[in-house]
């Protein structure tokens, strides 16, 4: 439209709209895709436990949205201080003071009732269990952990395992070993890359994170290909543990497109432009598509 006021496009939102909007930036709505780990569970074992098991696994992907969305308001206002010296999450609502502490802290109460209530409410202590350590484990890694090194990154993966069976929990499918392998490797493998590229994409400024000035790039790009081997060997043994002919040469089929991406992965990952390691997921081409065929061969497995 011709004539318009280029600042009216990026005028900030009216004064009523303000607060609910730096809620919902803090509860980060960028990362919530990551909650559909709870369907790794019901889909590695050909079956969802429960009628309905599509509806009680969104349920818990709701639940796991709740629940994070309570960890990164608390993990805002403990780290506001630190937040305000990096170039990037000095954006974020608490440390650019556009949402009180106390409102934050208030927020983030009602975040994780919900999340328990409505895991409890699906018929599902298990789930709730999950939740709470999960909850539990957050606060500790916000609080104090975070800044031990080695011990932090395991946190880190620790909420991709928990989000993995909270959705074995909801839909009753009990996880395999080789399925836990699996999801611990994979997720230990983001938590390396996200710190590689902090450590250097950031250079100084990254240090605002105290346990990265233990970490080496060198070394934490020597352990991110030896997990990602560990992550193609699990998963291969997983797909040779297969109950079925069919299953497993589906399965073994579908290694191809994951070590596919997990190569892509390691040579994206040098680069010191990407702001996160999420964005490698759906903005890359090459990765994507190593996705979509995985996920094609996985499905016609089952």
């Amino acid at each position: 439209m011709t004539g318009a006021d280029p600042a009216a496009v990026i005028a900030p939102p009216a004064a009523w709209l303000r607060w609910p909007v730096a809620v919902l930036r803090t509860a980060r709505p960028h990362q919530w895709p990551k909650n559909l780990m709870v369907f790794a569970a019901p889909l590695s074992g050909a079956s969802l436990g429960r009628d309905d098991g599509i509806g009680y696994g969104l349920a818990a992907a709701g639940v796991f949205v709740l629940a994070s969305a309570s960890v990164y308001s608390v993990n805002d206002v403990l780290d506001a201080k630190r937040d305000r010296l990096h170039p990037l999450k000095r954006r974020r609502p608490v440390a650019a003071g556009e949402l009180p502490t106390t409102h934050a802290l208030t927020v983030a109460a009602v975040w994780s009732v919900a999340a328990l209530a409505l895991a409890l409410s699906i018929g599902s202590p298990g789930l709730a269990i999950v939740v709470g350590a999960y909850l539990a484990i957050s606060l500790l890694y916000s609080a104090w952990l975070k800044h031990l090194p080695v011990v932090e990154l395991g946190l880190v993966a620790s909420g991709f395992v928990l989000r993995a069976l909270g959705g074995a929990a909801a839909t009753h499918v009990p996880p395999s070993v080789w399925f836990l392998l699996v999801c611990s490797l994979g997720a230990f493998l983001v938590a390396i890359a996200k710190r590689h590229l902090e450590r250097t994409g950031l250079a100084a400024a990254a240090l605002h994170r105290p346990s990265l000035r233990w970490y080496r790039p060198s070394l934490l790009r020597t352990a991110q290909r030896c997990v990602a081997v560990a992550v193609c060997a699990t998963y291969l043994l997983w797909a040779l543990d297969a109950t079925t002919e069919w299953r497993a040469s589906w399965h073994l089929a579908s290694t191809l497109p994951l070590a596919a991406a997990l190569v892509r992965f390691n040579r994206l990952t040098k680069r010191q432009d990407l702001a996160a390691v999420e964005d490698l997921l759906l903005q890359d081409p090459f990765m994507v598509g190593c996705e979509l065929t995985w996920l094609l061969l996985f499905v016609i497995g089952l």
